[in-house]
């Protein structure tokens, strides 16, 4: 993603297609990837984790050379696609390779580790996609992620077997709802900005009664979604193969995590795009200079997964969590207020650096207690779970925060262009204000050329969406600081024990799956 998200620049003008496309690919990836995930951990377990994980590897590195190859934003849309959808497979094996070798507190850190990994890479990403996305192109860096992939392949020879369960059952109508309820999702939010929130634009596939098809596929995925935790429900205690353990949510401490979990990611991810896209397109700064001025972001959030840990025996998982929120949403305000053209601005700095903190720490800390709550043969299936709503988070995070931003972007241009006297009614009446999007200037004057603006009303046009093209980010980053408020609520539902006074961690899996565990305080 984080190559994805430096290289906006070079692929807008490589597949000249708008920024807020880069964001549609990567929603491609983060659903494929959710819309299996659940299959994944079952294929996993039948198979064995690591077979399945050598041959996930070895097929991201072929969906990252087809990325490298794309010459349309439908071919970056499917390489994308694909690319998620083995990733599902990868995911839940890292958990079991780490619930099969570690105990206690060791699996803690490594759990934080893991956490730390995906931030860690995010660094060498930016800077190696930025640097090549300035020099020699930005396809060369998914070429590179191709060739990782066979490295990957051949270290993970060196990996401890999982012994596969090859009596294991997968529930096919289990994965199938949960692929159909995520898919509509997909669809659904990702069509938000160019089918319309609710009534459908001329770029609708379809429309009822000229409703947009975007919240129909919503409505419908989440019906979906009721059904299949429905068929869960219903195959407990009859002993019949599900796809996804409920064990793993049994209690309203884990509801709550998964809560705190999603709004956290939701947050993080949306801000994560819109972050990279203000300084390509609003600030007009090269790949190069976003990745530098996002590392000290990135490395705050690997700073607080990897020591986070030392924090568990002093504060109970709710405190940590509250915490959290409260740091995320007040980082974004800061980032509101302050972001302008100047980059270097302190304030700015520091509030990146804020956000990170606090992002890094509660993801480590809800998948930690989330994986400490449940039986160690559920490692995969949490593994899944943390995937699936990591993703779903993320996906709906980027494609809602990009719908907020363009929708308010095209209010505030079409507000601002009326009240130019520089620009006369007959100028905007040959300008569609719905299909305003995140341009650069140089395409925004590939716009105006095919209309009878002069030179003056140009460079009036130009001004007009360089203030409104800030302002709508500076909004939809105050909007998120007011989502990550909400997590303070689920928050107060987690866990209220300490890691000192019930290590679930090296709990009996008879006393787990009893359902007699202590109650929190």
């Amino acid at each position: 993603m984080n190559a994805l998200t430096v290289s906006m620049t070079g692929i807008t003008e490589d597949l000249n297609t708008p920024a807020t496309s880069v964001g549609t690919a990567i929603t491609a990836g983060t659903f494929a990837m959710a819309a299996f995930i659940l299959l994944g951990a079952k294929i996993g377990a039948k198979f064995g984790s690591r077979l399945v994980f050598q041959i996930a590897v070895l097929v991201h590195g072929l969906s990252m050379a087809a990325v490298a190859l794309s010459q349309s934003p439908a071919m970056l849309f499917i390489a994308q696609a694909m690319s998620g959808a083995v990733v599902a497979l990868i995911a839940p094996a890292l958990t079991v390779f780490i619930a099969s070798n570690f105990q206690g507190t060791q699996r803690a850190k490594a759990i934080g580790y893991l956490a730390a990994a995906i931030p860690a890479a995010g660094v060498l990403a930016l800077l190696i996609a930025g640097t090549f996305a300035s020099t020699i192109g930005w396809r060369y860096s998914f070429v590179l992620i191709a060739g990782l992939g066979l490295i990957n392949l051949l270290l993970s020879l060196r990996l401890k077997k999982v012994a596969p369960n090859a009596q294991l059952r997968i529930d096919w109508m289990g994965a199938t709802l949960a692929a159909v309820s995520i898919i509509l999702l997909s669809f659904g939010f990702s069509g938000l900005n160019t089918w319309g929130v609710f009534l459908a634009t001329p770029n609708a596939p379809f429309e009822i009664l000229g409703v947009s098809p975007a919240p129909i596929l919503i409505i419908l995925g989440i019906i979906v979604g009721q059904l299949f935790f429905t068929w869960l429900r219903r195959g407990r205690g009859k002993n019949t193969p599900r796809i996804f353990d409920l064990r793993v949510l049994a209690t309203s401490s884990e509801l709550a995590v998964t809560a705190c979990m999603g709004i956290m990611l939701f947050v993080a991810t949306a801000a994560n795009f819109l972050i990279p896209l203000y300084i390509q397109v609003v600030q007009g700064r090269s790949s190069l200079e976003t990745s530098i001025a996002v590392i000290p972001y990135t490395l705050s959030i690997f700073v607080a997964s990897s020591f986070v840990a030392v924090l568990y025996k002093k504060f109970p998982p709710r405190q940590l969590a509250r915490f959290g929120f409260v740091v995320v949403a007040a980082a974004l305000i800061l980032l509101a207020f302050t972001i302008r053209n100047e980059w270097e601005h302190i304030f700015v700095i520091i509030g990146l650096i804020t956000l990170g903190l606090g992002q890094g720490s509660i993801v480590a800390l809800v998948f930690n207690t989330l994986l400490s709550a449940a039986p160690k043969e559920l490692a995969g299936d949490v593994g899944a779970w943390r995937g699936l709503v990591h993703n779903v988070s993320g996906s709906v995070g980027i494609a809602v925060a990009t719908g907020f931003a363009v929708g308010l972007l095209g209010t505030l241009i079409a507000t601002s262009a009326a009240e130019h006297t520089e620009i006369p009614s007959s100028l905007i009446s040959q300008v569609n204000f719905d299909e305003a999007n995140f341009v650069t200037n140089s395409q925004l004057e590939g716009v105006l050329e095919q209309t009878d603006a002069t030179p003056a009303q140009v460079d009036a046009a130009i001004d007009i969406n360089e203030d409104a093209r800030l302002r709508a980010l500076n909004i939809s980053l105050l909007a998120l600081a007011g989502v990550a408020m909400l997590g303070i609520v689920p928050a107060g539902r987690m866990p209220g024990r300490r890691a000192d006074e019930v290590d679930l961690l090296n709990a009996p899996v008879e006393v787990l799956e009893s359902g007699n565990i202590p109650k929190d305080e």
